[in-house]
């Protein structure tokens, strides 16, 4: 059997905006194929790269390892690799070089070497996996040790003397037990839960329960595992739970599917195991409003530990949502979001501006909704293009000089909307202005009405408020400068 050394090419310092947020993770979906490597028998090793300054530091590992094979494996389960960012596409081809050089096979999985596989096999990578990669990677070194054909291995592309080739596509796993837990035994968590603790007080895991996602936003690209939808069993969740409280004293898990607890009866059971096992745990959670609505979804999320709950509100236009095939309706973001607020859970919109036909009315429907929901944190986007997506059919043409953006933080139109680069850049802002000034005019009445309420938190709102007031009055005058200049 062989030695393979897994590292990945998302780097928090390389994204400004997230390493200033001090909540990083480790490479989930690189140990979960690094765990399915080692139980077939193969010596596995991590350079996790989450945390690290610079890319130099794997030569030296590559030096002392001598591996004969190279994976770069991205964390399919985040979705800052799923944005394709060039900060990281340049990290990923000097990795692969540098593998190149110690005369490694260098094999890359990730949802940018999907989407780019040319560029990657050009800049080192010998051989791409498409799609959901842990079957395929198995099979794939299995026949490299072997020295047999890989013409039969489905889910990657390679080059051959007569170009490049793309394998027909792998079915998807359906059976999500069969894999192993993940490799946490290879993560270094001390610096992790320090980065937590010195900013946030407590300590947070990620995990996840389901792959793929079914719904068929037109704007959102799921290179890794598709629109199918499969889900692990509640047991085995609640086991992997157990084994990360009793190894990491961690008390705080990020559920990060695309969507969680889509199964019907999946959190029922989720629920009850916890009691069952006397289990002491909180989460966040990725989900949608209408599947919110579903049965008693919500109050068994609550008596589950449900602490923060991401929905993907979008905008407060109806319009918008129906031509971004969101299946959601307006009235389900305000009554979801009641309920759980009621309930005590958090809430937090994810929000995207600048959507093809989006008008200054469908912004200040979003604006107005936003202001008078108030949920408990905002997650501010513009409409961004990925490939395989229809919205980015839509736009393709448009993507001539910038394709990717280069961290998260970039937020730059690609494509012509319907205001210019600028708008969209002030709008960003001003949305938040605003939301912080009612944070701050709220807090400054409970304040009034009820003085021993104040705390860090009403002190920290205050300030927002008379910070972001004049920023305001500011960006207001700059967005209606910008939306009198052309897209």
């Amino acid at each position: 059997m062989s030695k393979l050394l897994f590292t990945n090419s998302y780097f928090y310092r390389f994204d400004p905006k997230q390493w200033k947020t001090k909540q990083p993770y480790p490479p989930l979906g690189t140990i979960y194929a690094a765990a399915h490597m080692r139980e077939n028998g193969h010596e596995v090793s991590l350079y996790d790269t989450n945390l690290v300054e610079n890319v130099d530091a794997l030569q030296t590992i590559l030096k002392e390892q001598t591996p004969k094979y190279l994976v770069i494996y991205d964390d399919g389960f985040n979705y800052l690799t799923k944005m394709c960012l060039t900060n990281m596409r340049e990290a990923a081809f000097q990795m692969a070089k540098f593998g190149k050089e110690m005369g490694c096979t260098v094999i890359v999985s990730s949802s940018d070497s999907t989407d780019h596989y040319e560029q990657y096999l050009e800049e080192g990578a010998d051989i791409i996996i498409h799609g959901e990669g842990e079957m395929t990677l198995l099979e794939l070194v299995t026949n490299l040790d072997n020295e047999m054909s890989i013409e039969n291995v489905l889910g990657i592309s390679y080059k051959t003397e007569k170009g490049i080739t793309k394998n027909p596509a792998r079915p998807v796993l359906r059976n999500l037990d069969e894999l192993a837990m993940p490799a946490w035994d290879l993560i270094d968590i001390k610096p992790y839960k320090d980065i937590w603790l010195s900013n946030h007080g407590h300590f947070a895991l990620n995990i996840a329960t389901t792959r793929g996602c079914p719904y068929k936003c037109n704007w959102c690209a799921k290179p890794i595992y598709g629109n199918r939808y499969n889900s692990r069993s509640p047991e085995r969740v609640i086991e992997e739970i157990k084994y990360l409280i009793e190894h990491f004293d961690v008390h705080y898990f990020w559920m990060c599917d695309d969507i969680f607890g889509l199964k019907p009866g999946w959190v029922q059971k989720f629920r009850d195991l916890k009691k069952e096992n006397n289990l002491a745990f909180q989460y966040k959670i990725q989900s949608r409003v209408d599947l919110m609505l579903k049965e008693d979804n919500i109050q068994a999320l609550v008596d589950s530990g449900l602490h923060t709950a991401w929905v993907g509100a979008e905008s407060g236009s109806q319009k918008i949502l129906d031509a971004m095939d969101k299946q959601t309706s307006v009235e389900q973001i305000y009554k979801a979001t009641k309920i759980l607020q009621d309930k005590g859970v958090h809430v937090a919109f994810f929000l995207q501006f600048g959507y093809l036909g989006e008008t200054m009315e469908d912004i200040e429907k979003t604006i107005n909704m936003v202001l008078d929901i108030m949920p408990d944190e905002i997650g501010i986007s513009v409409s961004y293009p990925l490939p395989g997506t229809k919205f980015y059919d839509k736009v393709k043409n448009d993507l001539k000089q910038k394709a990717n953006w280069t961290d998260s933080d970039d937020l730059d139109m690609m494509f012509t909307g319907t205001y210019n680069k600028e708008f969209y850049r002030k709008l960003h802002r001003y949305m938040h202005n605003r939301y912080r000034i009612k944070k701050g005019l709220l807090s400054a009445k409970r304040a009034v009405t009820n003085p021993t309420s104040v705390d860090g938190s009403t002190a920290k709102d205050l300030a927002y408020l008379l910070y972001h007031t004049p920023k305001a009055m500011m960006n207001s005058y700059l967005l209606k400068k910008y939306a009198k200049q052309e897209a």
